[in-house]
C-alpha cells in the first residue's frame, strides 16, 4: 500500500473491494465501464499535462514555502477590506471544523436546525444593525451585493415607472471603486443606465428610479443622507445605501433616514481577509420587498407538533423555479462566513461590539490629531475608521514600504489611512514616524487614545441593538465553544455519513487541503496590496489557471467569479464582448435545453439575451432536430447555446459534438455549465467536445467544501478567442486586453480557498484526477446496479450506463401514497441526507455518490434505500398514519410516554441494525412551509410573538 499517495486517501473504495464492484456492474474492469458510458470520439488521446503528483507532506511544505513569498505588511488600505481578528473560538470550531465546512445547503430543514439558527442569529444582527426590516442569509461580496440592489429597485419601480421605461439609476461617486466596476457589468444588459455623480448636487429627476450611496465614504467621508432620501422618497427615487457594518453600532443606521436597502460586507466581523474572499456580504430591505429579494431568507415557522423549527422561508423566489424570470441567477450564499460573522456578534454582543468599533474610531481620531501636529491637514471633516491626509504620497510611499506599511495612495498629493481592529497604539506610533519621516521632523509619540466623536451629534446612533440573548449569553470561550457544539449536533454532514446528492458532489475535503486557509501567510492578505507583496499568491493562482486549462483544454482562465451562478454570468458576458467586438450587437438569442439547471436562463436573462427553450427527447437526451430547426430560425441573432454535459439527467450524450458544430455554423457560441466536470477530468473535457466557455464549480469538482451554502468559485475557462475579454479590476489589473468590467469585487475573487483546489490538483495530479473520475462513474453505478430490481433509473446511456449520477423514479409511489418529500425525510431516520429531491424531474430522486465513498458506505446507504423501497411496499394510499408519512423520527417522540402509531419505535428510528452504532437525531419533526410563509419571520424574535390568531 502506498501510504503516501493522496489517491489512496481521497478515493474511497479499496483495491480489494474493486472485482465485487465490477461483478456487481457486470463488467470486467474500469475501462471497460467507462468505454459503456463515454462515446469513444469525445474520449482524451493523451494524459492531462500536469506535474507529477505531490504526497500529503510534500504539499504541506510546498504550500509553506509559498506562502512565506507573501509579504505580511501592515496594512491600511481599506476600500471595503479591513483586517480583523478572528476569535480563536471560532476559527477552531466553526472554520475548521468539517462539522460546519462539509455541510450542503439546508433544503433539509430536519437535519440542519444547527446552521439554520446560526444564519437567523446574522439575519437577526444585520436587521438590527441597518435598521431594515428583512435581512436575507448572506450574498457574495458588497460589490454584487450592490448589483443585486440595483436590480431589486429596477423590479420594483412604480407602474408609471416601468410604463415610462424609468431607467437611470444614481450612483454617488463616494461608491467603492470595485463597487461601480460590477454595477457597470451589471447594468448594461438589463437595459439600467448609471449616472455617476456628486450627490450634493443631484437634480431627483423623473428619470431616476433609484439611487445608490455609500456610508461612510470610500475614502472615510461621513455624510449626512437623511435628507437626499427624503428628497428621493418624495420624487419616488428608492435609495440602497452601502454600509460599513461596524461603523452602524456608532452611526444613524440608513434603515433610520429611510433607505430602502442597506447592503455591504461583514468581513471585518471575524472573516480573514483572505486576498479578497470568500467573505459574507449583507443585503436588507424592507418586508414589502421580500419577493423581489435576492438569495436566501431563513425563517421560522412550527413543525408537525406545533414546535419552533427553521427552513428556508419563501423558495417560490428562487431561480430554479422562476427560471429566466427570476431577477436574479444567485444560487449561494456565503454560509460558513456567514456562520462566522454571526458567532462574532454573538461572542462579543452589543458591548463588544461597541468596544471595537470605539476603539478603532478613536484609533483614527488620535492618528489624525497627531499628524495634524506634524504639520500634515487631515481632510474628512466626519469619519468613523479612516482619514485622508495631505502629503507627497510618493515620498510617504517609499518611507511607508521601507518601514513595511501600506496605504492607500489617492494622487499624488493624497494619502488614505483605515484603521481596524488589530491596530495598536505601537501601530499608530510607527505610522506617525513614517510621516515624521517624510517630512524630516521630529516624531510625536502617542501614548494613549483620544476618545472624540468626529462626526456630527446627529448622526451617532441612540437606538438600541443586539437585545437578544443569544447575543447577550455566550461571551466566555467555553459558553461559545458549548453553544457552537449544540448547534452542530442537529446537523447532518459529510463527517457522518455519505451525502449523495446529484448534481451537487459532495466528496471529500481533504485535511490537507485545508490546513493552509487558517496560516496568516495566506488569509491575512489585503486584496489591493502591491503584486510584489503576494507573489505566494501570484504564483498559486497562476497555477491554478494553468491546472484548469490542461484539464477544459482551453487558453484562459479567470479565477474572479465567485460562485457557480457568478461563472455562468461572466461566461455569458463575455460571449457578448465577443459578438460585440465583431459588431454582432444583434446577436443575443440563448438557446438552453428545458433540462437545463434553472440558473442557466436566469443567467442568459441577466445577461440581456432572449431565452429560447429546446426541447429533450423521451430519454432525456437534446432533441437534435428540434435544436437544429431553431438554431437555424435564429442563426442570425443565434449568441449561444448553455448545455450541460454530461447531462442532468446523468448521461454523456453520444450527439454532442454535432450539437456543438450545429450552434458554430449558425454563428452562435457554445457555453458549457460544468456543473458535471466531475465525470470529465482526464476522460474528456470541454474544448474536445467542442464549448467554447466553461465554467467549473470548484466547491464541488475540485474540492472547495459546500460550507452549508457557500463559499463557492466559479471560474470560467475559455476558448482563445474569448480570452482577451476575461474581467478585469479597477484597482489591481487582471484579465484580457479588451476585458470586461468586474464580475465580482475582488480581482482574483474568493482567493484564499482557491488554495484548495489547487491542492487537490496538485496531489492528485494526471493520474490520480482521471482515477478520481473513473470511481465516480464506478460509484454511481454499483449503486445504479444495486438498487435495479427496487427502484427504476429514468435515464441511461446507450450501453445502460449512468454517469457519475442517476435519476431514481418515485412517481409510481403516489399509488401507495408516497411523495419523493417521503422518502427524503425517512432517509434522515436511516442517517443520511437526502438525495437531490425532484430535480431535474419532479417526482425523482438524483444521486451522486462521488469517488470518495468507500463500499461500506455505499452498502449502507443502499441497505437504506431498499429497506424504504420495502416500507413503501406495505404503504396504502388510503394510510397516512405510516412510518414513511410520520418520519423524521425524533428522540423526544421515541422517549414520549404516549406512542400512537401502527409500528414500533425500534421500526421508526433504528430499522436497520447499522444504524444503532451512529444514530443521527433530526431534531424537529416536519417543518411547515406554508405556515412558515404565511408568517414570515427573519430574525431571532421568538415564535410566540406570531402564532396565527
Amino acid at each position: 500500500m502506498k501510504t503516501d499517495a493522496f489517491a489512496l486517501r481521497h478515493i474511497g473504495p479499496r483495491e480489494n473491494d474493486l472485482q465485487h464492484m465490477l461483478k456487481t456492474i457486470g463488467v470486467d474492469s474500469i475501462e471497460q465501464l467507462v468505454y459503456e458510458t463515454l462515446p469513444n470520439d469525445i474520449r482524451l488521446k493523451a494524459p492531462l499535462a500536469l506535474d507529477p503528483a505531490m504526497t500529503e507532506y510534500e504539499f504541506a511544505n510546498h504550500i509553506q514555502a509559498l506562502g512565506n513569498e507573501n509579504k505580511m505588511f501592515k496594512t491600511y488600505i481599506g476600500l471595503g477590506y479591513n483586517q480583523a481578528i478572528v476569535p480563536a473560538v471560532i476559527q477552531r470550531n466553526v472554520f475548521e471544523n468539517p462539522g460546519w465546512y462539509t455541510a450542503y445547503t439546508p433544503y433539509q430543514a430536519e437535519i440542519a436546525q444547527g446552521r439554520l439558527e446560526a444564519i437567523l442569529n446574522f439575519q437577526t444582527m444585520v436587521i438590527e444593525l441597518t435598521g431594515m426590516e428583512i435581512a436575507n442569509a448572506s450574498l457574495l461580496d458588497e460589490g454584487t451585493a450592490a448589483a443585486e440592489a440595483m436590480a431589486l429597485l429596477f423590479d420594483v419601480r412604480t407602474r408609471d415607472q416601468k410604463k415610462n421605461n424609468t431607467n437611470k439609476f444614481f450612483v454617488s461617486e463616494e461608491i467603492l471603486p470595485q463597487t461601480l466596476s460590477v454595477l457597470q457589468t451589471r447594468s448594461t444588459p438589463i437595459g439600467v443606465e448609471l449616472v455617476v455623480g456628486n450627490h450634493e448636487n443631484f437634480d431627483f429627476s423623473a428619470d431616476y428610479f433609484g439611487a445608490m450611496l455609500q456610508y461612510p465614504g470610500k475614502f472615510g467621508q461621513v455624510y449626512d443622507y437623511a435628507d437626499f432620501i427624503a428628497k428621493a422618497a418624495s420624487n419616488e427615487i428608492k435609495v440602497a445605501v452601502a454600509a460599513d457594518i461596524l461603523s452602524l453600532t456608532k452611526l444613524m443606521p440608513p434603515g433610520e433616514m429611510g433607505a430602502a436597502v442597506v447592503l455591504g460586507t461583514t468581513q471585518r466581523f471575524g472573516i480573514p481577509l483572505g486576498y479578497g474572499g470568500p467573505h459574507a456580504a449583507y443585503f436588507a430591505t424592507k418586508e414589502e420587498y421580500k419577493r423581489s429579494m435576492p438569495g436566501r431568507i431563513i425563517g421560522v415557522t412550527v413543525d408537525t407538533n406545533g414546535n419552533r423549527a427553521l427552513r428556508m422561508a419563501l423558495q417560490t423566489r428562487e431561480q430554479h423555479i422562476k427560471r429566466d424570470k427570476a431577477t436574479s441567477n444567485i444560487c449561494t450564499a456565503q454560509v460558513l462566513l456567514s456562520v462566522m460573522a454571526g458567532m462574532y456578534a454573538v461572542y462579543h454582543g452589543p458591548k463588544g461590539l461597541q468596544y471595537i468599533a470605539d476603539k478603532v474610531h478613536a484609533s483614527a481620531a488620535t492618528l489624525a490629531n497627531a499628524l495634524e501636529k506634524l504639520g500634515f491637514q487631515q481632510s474628512n471633516t466626519a469619519f468613523f475608521d479612516t482619514i485622508v491626509v495631505k502629503a507627497d504620497a510618493q515620498k510617504i510611499r517609499a518611507i511607508a514600504e521601507q518601514n513595511e506599511v501600506n496605504f492607500y495612495y489617492i494622487d499624488a498629493n493624497t494619502v488614505s489611512i483605515s484603521l481596524n481592529e488589530t491596530t495598536s497604539i505601537a501601530d499608530l506610533n510607527a505610522i506617525v514616524g513614517v510621516f515624521a519621516s517624510a517630512n524630516n521632523t521630529q516624531t510625536t509619540t502617542i501614548e494613549a487614545l483620544t476618545e472624540t466623536n468626529h462626526f456630527p451629534e446627529n448622526l451617532s446612533r441612540t437606538s438600541s441593538f443586539l437585545q437578544h440573548d443569544v447575543f447577550n449569553k455566550y461571551h466566555s470561550e467555553t459558553a461559545l465553544m458549548r453553544y457552537i457544539k449544540m448547534l452542530e449536533r442537529k446537523d447532518l454532514a459529510l463527517n457522518h455519513s455519505m451525502i449523495s446528492l446529484g448534481s451537487c458532489t459532495m466528496k471529500l475535503n481533504a485535511a490537507a487541503e485545508m490546513l493552509p486557509l487558517s496560516n496568516p501567510q495566506w488569509n491575512n492578505i489585503h486584496p489591493f496590496v502591491p503584486l510584489d507583496q503576494a507573489q505566494g499568491y501570484q504564483e498559486m493562482l497562476t497555477k491554478l489557471e494553468q491546472q484548469l486549462n490542461v484539464i477544459t483544454g482551453f487558453a484562459g482562465t479567470t479565477l474572479q467569479p465567485n460562485s457557480g451562478a457568478q461563472g455562468e454570468y461572466a461566461g455569458l458576458m463575455v460571449i457578448r464582448a465577443y459578438h460585440q467586438s465583431r459588431g454582432d450587437h444583434h446577436r443575443n438569442i440563448a438557446l438552453i435545453p428545458s433540462s437545463a439547471h434553472g440558473t442557466n436562463p436566469a443567467s442568459a436573462a441577466m445577461a440581456g439575451m432572449k431565452v429560447i427553450v429546446t426541447k429533450t427527447l423521451e430519454n432525456g437526451n437534446i432533441d437534435v432536430d428540434d435544436l437544429r430547426e431553431k438554431a437555424i430560425l435564429h442563426k442570425d441573432n443565434l449568441s449561444c447555446l448553455m448545455v450541460t454535459y454530461p447531462s442532468t439527467h446523468g448521461v454523456f450524450e453520444s450527439a454532442i459534438k454535432e450539437i456543438t458544430q450545429l450552434i458554430h455554423e449558425n454563428g452562435g457560441q457554445v457555453y458549457m455549465d460544468g456543473a458535471n466536470m466531475n465525470a470529465q477530468v482526464g476522460l474528456t473535457n470541454p474544448a474536445t467536445i467542442g464549448a467554447d466557455v466553461c465554467h467549473l464549480n470548484l466547491h464541488k469538482t475540485f474540492a472547495i467544501p459546500h460550507g452549508g451554502g457557500g463559499p463557492g468559485v466559479g471560474p470560467i475557462c475559455v476558448a482563445p478567442q474569448l480570452v482577451p475579454f476575461l474581467p478585469t479590476n479597477p484597482v489591481i489589473a487582471t484579465g484580457g486586453e479588451n476585458a470586461i468590467t468586474a464580475i465580482s469585487a475582488a480581482p482574483w475573487g474568493s482567493a484564499l480557498v482557491c488554495l484548495i483546489s489547487y491542492g487537490y490538483i496538485s496531489m492528485l495530479g494526471a493520474d490520480g484526477l482521471k482515477e478520481a473520475t473513473e470511481y465516480a462513474i464506478l460509484n454511481a453505478n454499483y449503486i445504479k446496479e444495486k438498487l435495479s430490481g427496487h427502484y427504476d433509473t429514468l435515464y441511461s446511456g446507450e450501453m445502460g450506463r449512468a454517469a457519475h449520477e442517476m435519476i431514481l423514479e418515485c412517481r409510481p409511489f403516489k399509488q401507495k401514497g408516497i411523495e419523493v418529500t417521503d422518502i427524503a425525510k425517512r432517509l434522515m431516520d436511516y442517517g443520511f441526507h437526502a438525495p437531490t429531491v425532484s430535480f431535474p424531474v419532479a417526482g425523482t430522486l438524483m444521486i451522486e455518490p462521488t469517488e470518495s465513498e468507500n463500499l461500506e458506505e455505499l452498502d449502507r446507504f443502499c441497505d437504506a434505500m431498499i429497506s424504504i423501497r420495502k416500507e413503501i411496499e406495505v404503504s396504502t394510499l388510503e394510510d397516512k398514519n405510516n412510518v414513511l408519512k410520520n418520519a423524521p423520527h425524533t428522540l423526544a417522540m421515541l422517549t414520549n410516554d404516549v406512542w400512537d402509531f401502527p409500528y414500533t419505535r425500534e421500526q421508526a428510528a433504528f430499522p436497520l441494525e447499522y444504524i444503532a452504532e451512529n444514530k443521527f437525531w433530526p431534531t424537529v419533526r416536519r417543518a411547515d412551509d406554508a405556515y412558515g410563509d404565511r408568517n414570515l419571520v427573519c430574525s431571532c424574535a421568538p415564535i410566540e410573538a406570531y402564532m396565527e390568531s
